[in-house]
């Protein structure tokens, strides 16, 4: 095992792919993270499968789809069946780990690692946090303020700002760093390769860094996006009325209680637990650097999804299918020595693609239930398409990106007083990069919006996984069985590749 790369997976909750030093934001410092990104690739267009935490995180760790997976929503019972990267991982001689927000179905990470600590003992079976106890040991548990403000005297998580009262060392972001590093440490002296994910909180509300990362940005204004205060013109109905809540200032919970001073906070918060995350990650980093283990350590860093950053008034994330602010992420990664150094790729990617191409560079044969492509080629430089188009999917709304454009497809059911026709969207992130200008209703580009259309409906055909299938046959090897005449993967379906193998298309 020798020869078999160690893998660290950072991720992020929330990041907004324009908060970052490196791509010219005008205030925030990442100085790892944009290090990280000069020794590696990174990609400066890829797709968030799913605007959401749990949904996002199943797609990373089993490269599926959503439609495939099925999950749309947080938390939610097993996928019964699906396999996940840190089992397959694991099967073939990893140590394994998942340590922070893991916030996936049940049990379906937690069984296959040989280290696992949710930090939210909400989003676990056994509601149980080791960061809870950390906290509670040391008399600082009723000062946790991640997930929600003491002072809250609602439930949910507070969108408003303000530092924490926790210092770093005993922030959530620097006890899951402390506790991947334990992990990394185990499995190293035991000589074993180890693959674990690294799951960083923030900066996800609640926007709460420690006092000097809140220090950091006393002028959030200088921040503030260009499309921050815009009208809103042709933007879907059910983002008019949230945004509509937060200016409004309905959010707010300290003074003064305006939407001019909260949703600076809100920045200024945000802005901080950026910085807060990229500390954490030059953490983890600077111990591999140590130890020696930094050529022989894949590492990525990612987020499930982006956030506002109080682009068009908005305060939170939601509905993020929406917006390129959330379902475009940053995406870094390194490997010294078998990977391209200082690459940014402009090529699309989807988050699908982690497990196919991990599998690739560790030499084990792909999962066949993942639905993602190796980019081993744009890592090593190369340019390659990898997707013509990258899909965002909601239950009733898709998001596409394809070259310069970016398109949201609604169901007809989802607007029917507002917009008795069809509602959509349509951006050209070239000459409109903040999405000011809705050009779905101009007929200058109805061709552009049939194209795309006609592209999502040619996706979710071709990528679909069905349990039964006319004119496939059998097929032996570890990763499928046959029952009562019909051959499956371990999720119970048939992937697209074996339909495009098929004898015949008469069925297809």
């Amino acid at each position: 095992m020798a020869d078999k790369p160690n893998i660290l997976f950072i991720i992020s909750d929330q990041h907004n792919a324009k908060v970052l030093g490196g791509k010219g934001h005008p205030l925030v410092q990442t100085p790892h993270l944009d290090q990280l990104a000069s020794e590696g690739v990174r990609f400066d267009n890829a797709i968030a499968q799913c605007p959401i935490c749990t949904p996002s995180r199943v797609s990373y760790f089993s490269g599926q789809y959503c439609h495939n997976h099925g999950h749309y929503g947080l938390c939610g019972p097993n996928p019964g069946g699906l396999p996940n990267i840190l089992g397959y991982f694991r099967s073939s001689g990893y140590r394994t780990g998942a340590i922070g927000k893991i916030h996936c179905p049940e049990y379906w990470i937690e069984d296959d690692c040989d280290y696992f600590r949710e930090v939210y003992p909400s989003l676990t079976p056994s509601h149980w946090s080791a960061y809870d106890d950390y906290l509670r040991d040391k008399g600082l548990l009723q000062d946790r303020d991640d997930g929600a403000y003491p002072e809250q005297t609602s439930p949910g998580q507070g969108i408003d700002g303000r530092a924490s009262r926790l210092t770093y060392e005993d922030s959530v972001e620097g006890w899951v760093a402390r506790e991947t590093i334990v992990f990394m440490r185990r499995a190293s002296d035991e000589s074993r390769p180890f693959i674990v994910q690294a799951s960083l909180p923030r900066p996800h509300q609640v926007y709460s860094p420690s006092q000097p990362f809140w220090d950091m940005y006393p002028h959030p204004e200088d921040a503030l996006p260009p499309n921050a205060d815009d009208d809103l013109h042709l933007k879907a109905p059910h983002f008019c009325e949230i945004v509509a809540d937060h200016r409004a200032a309905h959010f707010t919970l300290f003074e003064p209680r305006t939407f001019e001073a909260g949703r600076l906070r809100k920045l200024r918060g945000y802005l901080g637990a950026v910085s807060q995350v990229d500390h954490a990650v030059g953490e983890m980093l600077a111990w591999l650097r140590q130890q020696g283990l930094d050529e022989n350590t894949i590492v990525i860093y990612t987020s499930d999804h982006g956030d506002y950053a109080c682009e068009h008034g908005m305060m939170e994330k939601a509905p993020g299918i929406c917006s390129d602010a959330i379902t475009r992420i940053p995406h870094i990664w390194r490997w010294p020595g078998h990977l391209a150094s200082g690459h940014v790729a402009e090529e699309i990617i989807e988050t699908v693609d982690v497990s196919a191409t991990l599998c690739a560079l560790a030499g084990l044969e792909p999962l066949q239930t993942s639905d993602g492509h190796d980019i081993t080629a744009l890592l090593q430089g190369q340019h390659a398409e990898i997707h013509s188009i990258g899909v965002t999917e909601f239950p009733w709304s898709r998001s596409v990106r394809k070259g310069q454009y970016r398109l949201v497809r609604y169901a007809r059911e989802m607007f029917p007083d507002e917009w008795p026709g069809v509602f959509g969207e349509l951006y050209d992130l070239v000459q409109d990069p903040w999405e000011l200008e809705n050009l779905y209703f101009e007929p200058a580009y109805a061709a552009v919006v049939q194209e795309l259309s006609v592209d999502l409906l040619d996706w979710l055909m071709s990528t679909t996984r069905p349990v039964t299938v006319l004119g496939t046959y059998p097929f032996g090897d570890q990763q499928a069985t046959t029952r009562f005449g019909c051959t499956t993967n371990a999720d119970g379906k048939i992937g697209p590749e074996r339909l495009r193998k098929a004898g015949t298309k008469i069925y297809l």
